[in-house]
């Protein structure tokens, strides 16, 4: 049987990053806080939290930080079929979810905002690439995730979002200098592109599709999704940039497409914990709503 109190106390610690706000968020002392930690982890047989600025869980602590939101969450179920149970009424859930960066920048934090508005839930989101995400699932640190994956993480359902739909863009002027002559294997050698981070593949995959063989570019490195639409407005570089980041500028002329009309298409899903709550159920009925209105069908 876990001791509750305990875990609520290592929850606290992961999620404020020290001992000192994570007491006063439990209103209680610091001392009492690392007792229940040290405890928790002498049943456990292994350290949970490594110490430092900030705080951060080993992997077993990310699975006890994960069982105790679980728990929490179904808490909050039975307080809100059963009002008369004597819980904390201002008390709220943790819901822990990745999401890529550009999805984040645009359909995806309404949607999340909407939920946000209307549930007892705090959100606690981390942004990595599509391609990434997954993992942060397989790893126990978040209950859902916007992936490129389309299988199932272990303990997980996935379900189809749809494609976010990318172009190649840069501005006129870009163009004239770089591309005056076509966009060609050489000019593309040579001409300044967009990188959001190492783990952005999606400049490489384009000019793979466009040239039949991979190309090694000249990079700026920008990892903010708006950044990287002004920075290609600006002229710094070429980019891969969702339509719906920048459908004013390819309407006002600021942006053009490389080569017209060769989008590429990166397929999302919407994974989940099995088994979490109805709440997570609320949760994701909010995001595949917002997918559907936002994002591109996905090809059968």
């Amino acid at each position: 049987m876990f001791d509750y109190e305990a875990l609520a106390a290592l929850s606290a610690v992961i999620r404020e990053g020290s001992f000192e706000r994570a007491a006063r968020a439990l209103h209680v002392t610091p001392s009492a806080v690392s007792q229940r930690i040290r405890l928790l982890e002498e049943r456990a047989g292994c350290a949970l939290v490594v110490r430092g600025q900030p705080c951060e869980a080993t992997e077993t602590g990310r699975q006890l930080c994960l069982h105790a939101d679980r728990v929490r969450l179904l808490e909050l179920e039975c307080q809100q079929n059963l009002p008369g149970l004597m819980l904390d009424p201002e008390s709220r859930a943790t819901i822990s979810v990745a999401v890529n960066a550009d999805s984040m920048a645009s359909w995806f934090a309404p949607a999340m905002a909407a939920f946000a508005a209307v549930s007892p839930v705090l959100l606690q989101v981390s942004v990595d690439n599509q391609d990434h995400t997954s993992q942060w699932l397989k790893n126990g640190e978040v209950m859902a995730a916007v992936t490129s994956a389309r299988q199932a993480a272990a303990g997980c359902n996935s379900l189809p979002l749809g494609a976010m739909r990318y172009r190649a863009t840069a501005s006129p002027a870009f163009m004239a200098r770089y591309f005056a002559d076509g966009v060609t294997a050489d000019s593309l050698r040579t001409a300044p592109s967009l990188l959001f981070n190492h783990k952005d593949t999606l400049q490489d995959l384009w000019v793979e599709s466009l040239c039949g063989i991979a190309i090694p570019l000249q990079r700026h490195t920008l990892p903010s999704s708006h950044a990287f639409v002004k920075a290609t407005v600006a002229g710094m570089g070429w980019g891969m940039n969702p339509d719906f980041l920048i459908e004013p500028y390819l309407n006002d002329g600021s942006l053009v497409e490389l080569v017209p009309d060769t989008p590429l298409d990166v397929p999302l899903y919407w994974q989940t914990a099995r088994a979490a709550s109805r709440i997570l159920d609320q949760f994701s009925r909010h995001i595949l709503a917002a997918a559907e209105t936002a994002l591109m069908p996905l090809s059968a």
